[in-house]
């Protein structure tokens, strides 16, 4: 049976209480991957796969999910500011059923907006060069993609402390 694939609010009661996520921000030449501690906490960059292929590119995902003992992914979607969804959504959602077939890791949606942006202005308030920046902003991506997921499950499990 596929895994579930739904909007994070969605998924979270599909979820186990703890357990690491990994936190991907899909892009047409690269994926970049983040994980989670088991509390789900802090979410930092892993890697940056240089995409190939679907096969190949699920196989090194599926990898690095089983070495972190995964119990779930969550996969930045690419939102147009108007909110409506253009070919990098459908893109995105596509990838999310590909890997849907191959895993039973339930796969969490979550709105991606502005979030290379974000990075890409933290990194060059850090002075980084350039082309330090190309290697690393795509995990940088992913984990503040996780991170983003990480606080709103976090508020989702505890209501009372929501705004």
């Amino acid at each position: 049976m596929p895994a579930l694939i739904l909007p994070l609010a969605e998924i979270a009661s599909h979820l186990s209480q703890r357990g690491v996520l990994v936190g991907l921000d899909l892009g047409t030449k690269t994926i970049g991957v983040a994980a989670c501690d088991a509390d789900r906490r802090l979410a930092v960059g892993v890697e940056t796969i240089s995409r190939k292929g679907f096969r190949t590119d699920a196989a090194r995902l599926l990898d690095l999910a089983k070495e972190r003992r995964a119990v779930g992914f969550v996969l930045g979607l690419p939102i147009n500011m108007d909110g409506s969804e253009g070919p990098r959504a459908q893109s995105t959602r596509a990838f999310a059923r590909n890997l849907s077939k191959l895993t039973a890791l339930p796969i969490g949606l979550w709105d991606e907006r502005l979030s290379t942006a974000a990075v890409e202005r933290d990194l060059i308030a850090t002075d980084m060069s350039r082309a330090r920046r190309a290697e690393v902003i795509d995990q940088h991506a992913a984990a503040y993609i996780l991170q983003g997921a990480l606080d709103r499950l976090l508020r989702l499990s505890r209501p009372e402390a929501a705004p």
